[in-house]
């Protein structure tokens, strides 16, 4: 049976393990950025849990706000040293966007974002069979946002007057990557949601297409579903993530069971002294998440 929320903050449970979750449900859609790399490094412990639990029957489809395709997140991944035995498929808020890009052929698009995201477009124009049209933004129709040109100097403010101009033109911004901000090792550095937030704040159309939201959790369920076993029911489905906007809020929209990593992207509010969780900020958390996890992990280890 699914366990029901927990009536406060302080009555959820603390795994001592991801061994306890199985027996309990028979796939796991596990985040990537803040569990199981940071960036530079991939961390060992979790992608040795996540092999384990597919070593006793389970199923693990990682399910990340990448901006990138997923040929080029799983190349991302393995050169990390992230194990290919540690899951079985991925699914990247990127891969879905670089569908809809295709499924736009013919129009011409803005790329709002860095350089190094060049390769979405890259692989829609392969699929296509003919190079994506990017041109100024004066002459597009639609706006792909990856992120800030220079995550490490700018803040998302310093792009309203480019945002009311696209805003000016009504035109729709696919947002490739929701998170608002991400731990690049040490550093915190803002995502192209919070870009796509702004733009949505001024009465911009806003396309999202990773966490929280619905499409990227229908990808995921349909990979799990063309895995050895078919279909798993929602009941025996766990999402594993540090994001509470993103993971907690997508999970619970899903309605789907969640594993709350509390040493991830709110480490500092959620352990301020570095010990115990602080009960009251996990449950602002939560409210503001619209969703409650039905257990915590400090970092996902067997």
């Amino acid at each position: 049976m699914t366990p029901q929320p927990a009536a406060s903050a302080r009555d959820i449970p603390t795994i001592s393990g991801l061994h306890e979750l199985t027996g309990r449900y028979d796939a796991i859609l596990c985040d990537v950025w803040g569990v199981l790399i940071d960036g530079k490094k991939h961390f060992p412990r979790a992608a040795d849990a996540l092999r384990r639990f597919r070593a006793q029957g389970g199923r693990v489809v990682l399910i990340t706000n990448a901006s990138r395709p997923d040929a080029e997140v799983r190349r991302q991944l393995l050169g990390l040293g992230l194990p290919a035995a540690a899951f079985d498929d991925l699914v990247s808020a990127g891969e879905l966007t670089c569908r809809e890009i295709v499924a736009r052929n013919g129009q011409a698009c803005y790329h709002l974002g860095p350089a190094r995201d060049d390769g979405l477009f890259e692989e829609a124009g392969r699929r296509i069979g003919a190079p994506v049209r990017k041109v100024g933004p004066d002459e597009a129709d639609y706006v792909v946002c990856t992120g800030l040109f220079a995550e490490r100097e700018e803040i998302p403010q310093d792009y309203d007057a480019r945002l009311a101009a696209l805003k000016a033109r009504g035109l729709v911004m696919l947002c490739a990557n929701p998170d608002i901000v991400v731990a690049i090792g040490d550093d915190v550095v803002y995502c192209a949601g919070a870009l796509a937030e702004r733009y949505a704040a001024m009465g911009g159309d806003v396309l999202m297409y990773g966490k929280p939201f619905a499409p990227i959790y229908d990808a995921a369920r349909a990979r799990l579903a063309a895995l050895p076993g078919g279909a798993v029911p929602d009941a025996r489905i766990v999402a594993i993530g540090d994001g509470a906007f993103t993971d907690l809020a997508g999970a619970g929209r899903a309605g789907l069971d969640c594993v709350f990593v509390t040493d991830g992207v709110h480490v500092e509010e959620l352990r301020p002294g570095g010990d115990g969780v602080d009960c009251a900020a996990l449950e602002r958390l939560a409210l503001a998440a619209q969703a409650r996890p039905m257990a915590l992990a400090r970092e996902v280890f067997w």
